[in-house]
C-alpha cells in the first residue's frame, strides 16, 4: 500500500495571539480529542502544541494505519516518533464505499477539502468506526520517557491533525485506503449501479421525456395589464398602451422561440 509524505510545517509562533490557526474543522478536532482524551497528563500535550506550532516536526509520512514523523527535543536530539490507528478490513470498506456512494453530492465535498457529517453518517449506516475515539491511536516513540502520549507523540498528533484539516483523505489513507483507491470503487460502484439501472441511492427508471406542451398563443396586446390604472397614486401618467405593446412583442418572441425549437 502507499505511503504520502508531506513536507516539515514552518514555525507559526509560540503565542496565541497571530499564530496560524489550525486543526480548525470539526473531523480534524475530533483527531486531536481522540487523543487528548488519552492523555494520562497534561504537561506532554501543552509542551506537544509548543512543538508543533515552533517546527520542531520534520516531514510526516502518512501510511495505511500510521503516521510517523522525528521530533527535535530541546537538547537537539531527534526522536523517531509513531501514531498508530488500525486499518479498516476489506470487508468494512467495501460495506463503507457501498455506504458512501449512496450519498449523492459527498464525494464533491470531499474533493473539496470538505468532510461532511454525512460521511461520518454512512460510516455509521455500514457499521464501520472511521473517525478515532478515546484509545483508538496509540503512540510510540524511542524517547526515553514514560508519558502517554509524550510530548513528541503530542507534537506530532497535532500535525497530524493539521494534515487532516487540509485534506480529509488523510484519515482515509490512515484507514488504509489512499485517494485513488477510494475515487476508483466508487467509480466502480457508480458504473455498476448505472448497468443495472438503478443508483446506489435506490432504482433509477430509464425511458423517454414526455414531450413538451403545445406552445400557446401569445395574448393580444388589449389583454394585458387589464386594470391597471392610467396614472399612479401621486398622480404621474402611466403609460399603458406602451407597456402592453412591450409585453405583446416579448411573449410574441418567446413563442416565435418556443416553437422555432420544437421544429
Amino acid at each position: 500500500m502507499s505511503a504520502v509524505g508531506f513536507p516539515a510545517f514552518p514555525p507559526t509562533g509560540t503565542a496565541t495571539k497571530g499564530a496560524v490557526r489550525r486543526g480548525q474543522s470539526w473531523w480534524a478536532r475530533s483527531w486531536v480529542r481522540a487523543m487528548e482524551e488519552f492523555a494520562l497528563d497534561a504537561g506532554p500535550l501543552k509542551k506537544g502544541r509548543a512543538y508543533a506550532r515552533t517546527g520542531r516536526v520534520g516531514p510526516i509520512t502518512v501510511s495505511p494505519g500510521a503516521v510517523q514523523a522525528r521530533v527535535q527535543d530541546d537538547d537537539g536530539e531527534m526522536y523517531h516518533t509513531v501514531v498508530s490507528l488500525e486499518p479498516l478490513t476489506d470487508d468494512e470498506w467495501d460495506r463503507f464505499l457501498e455506504a458512501l456512494a449512496s450519498r449523492s453530492g459527498r464525494l464533491a465535498a470531499l474533493l473539496a477539502g470538505e468532510m461532511p457529517r454525512d460521511v461520518v453518517a454512512a460510516a455509521v449506516d455500514a457499521d464501520v468506526t472511521l473517525l478515532p475515539g478515546i484509545g483508538d491511536l496509540e503512540p510510540e516513540c524511542d524517547c526515553p520517557t514514560w508519558d502517554l502520549p509524550c510530548l513528541h507523540a503530542a507534537a506530532l498528533s497535532y500535525q497530524a491533525g493539521w494534515l487532516l484539516d487540509a485534506d480529509p483523505f488523510v484519515l482515509f489513507l490512515l484507514r488504509g485506503r489512499s485517494r485513488e483507491q477510494v475515487l476508483d470503487a466508487l467509480q466502480g460502484i457508480s458504473a455498476r449501479g448505472a448497468g443495472t439501472g438503478a443508483t446506489p441511492s435506490g432504482p433509477r427508471v430509464l425511458g423517454e421525456l414526455p414531450p413538451p406542451p403545445d406552445v400557446p398563443e401569445p395574448p393580444v396586446a388589449a389583454d394585458l395589464l387589464v386594470g391597471v390604472p392610467d396614472r399612479t397614486p401621486d398622480g404621474t401618467p402611466v403609460d399603458v398602451a406602451g407597456l402592453r405593446a412591450v409585453l405583446a412583442a416579448a411573449a410574441l418572441d418567446a413563442a416565435e422561440r418556443l416553437t422555432a425549437r420544437d421544429r
